[in-house]
């Protein structure tokens, strides 16, 4: 199988499946001599392990990371970083209803009609569990590049959404937040609407908001490697993924020239910022924001219709343990991969 690689100059390649031994990674590129923060790293995976509250998947995972080479006394030495993660929840007897029938709007199908063969234990190399791996490579970018600020948050679920932008929040508190949204009362109704369509078997899906401050002006290059193209196939590698949007973005098309375009400093900065720090794929100097659609989580708790190997057509009772919205749990995932995305650019930049 292709695709399991991501980056030029930092790059990661994961391994492994949902109900596996281990998932895992490897790490090339990454220079010697870096003094590793490993509680940061494990932090970064807290945030997004299974069962850490009661509006996400009960599967108990520690998700503790071991590292088996490339790091020597706390510090990289320059040589591949291998890293893995143990499966030490695994329910694969949950998912034996589906190994005759495919999920609708989910891997399963396409999945079988590319490789012939089908894991239908969670889901098996499909599944987000493997997105854990990015994490601990992200994780690592972050602290490579730790004068970039890369903050993501909850801006809506369902049609509960923000009504501000930004700049009107604190995004200090996104943290203090089950669902990661910086606005207490949204943040309530966000879930409470979560935990009644989990009681309901049912799901839903939203918005993710990034912003990165601090960028320098030079990071990108024209036309086919343009910043935000790369931000944005980073984010629709994520599972469950279908929007991208940078800047104003689709709102943006309800303007007019004169509207949209945005004001000059003398110093050259802009006192606005509808590019969302991108001008020609490469970054301004301004604060880059963007936004992620998710959308609802593809298996559900209730009977459906599903199409079976044999060409009919059964009904099925979902089972297993799923999130009722992947939302809260993939905001560390969008800052992994967009530090991902940044280390490589600043890689680029200083090669000039």
């Amino acid at each position: 199988m292709s695709g399991n690689t991501f980056g030029k100059n930092f790059r990661l390649t994961t391994f492994g499946e949902s109900h596996g031994v281990v998932i895992g990674g490897i790490i090339d590129g990454c220079p010697s001599n870096v003094v590793l923060n490993f509680e940061k790293i494990q932090q970064e995976l807290d945030r997004r392990k299974p069962g850490q509250s009661t509006l996400v998947t009960q599967r108990k995972e520690s998700d503790t990371v071991s590292f088996l080479s490339g790091i020597w006394e706390e510090k990289t030495t320059g040589t591949p970083i291998a890293f893995q993660i143990s499966n030490e929840n695994v329910k694969s007897k949950d998912y034996d209803v589906y190994a005759d029938v495919f999920r609708p709007s989910h891997a399963d199908y396409t999945y079988f009609q590319k490789y012939g063969i089908r894991d239908y234990r969670g889901g098996g190399r499909s599944s987000a569990r493997e997105t854990a791996c990015r994490v601990v490579a992200g994780a690592i970018a972050k602290q490579l590049i730790p004068a970039i600020e890369i903050q993501a948050f909850t801006s809506s679920i369902g049609k509960i959404k923000l009504e501000k932008d930004y700049t009107h929040y604190d995004l200090s508190t996104v943290e203090q937040s089950l669902v990661r949204c910086p606005d207490a009362e949204k943040s309530a109704e966000m879930e409470a609407y979560i935990q009644k369509l989990k009681k309901a078997g049912d799901t839903t899906g939203g918005v993710i908001t990034c912003v990165i401050k601090n960028v320098p002006i030079g990071l990108g290059t024209p036309i086919f490697d343009r910043l935000e193209a790369d931000l944005a196939k980073a984010m629709l590698s994520i599972n469950a993924c279908k929007g991208f949007q940078i800047g104003s973005g689709f709102q943006g098309t309800e303007l007019l020239g004169s509207q949209h375009n945005d004001l000059q400093n003398e110093d050259g900065t802009t006192k606005t910022n509808h590019a969302g720090g991108i001008l020609g794929g490469i970054s301004n100097g301004m604060d880059i924001y963007f936004d992620v659609a998710f959308k609802p989580v593809a298996t559900l708790l209730q009977k459906q219709n599903m199409l079976s190997k044999d060409g009919t057509i059964v009904e099925v009772q979902g089972k297993g343990r799923h999130d009722a919205c992947v939302v809260p749990r993939a905001v560390p995932i969008v800052e992994a991969m967009v530090a991902l995305v940044l280390v490589d650019a600043m890689w680029e930049f200083n090669k000039r």
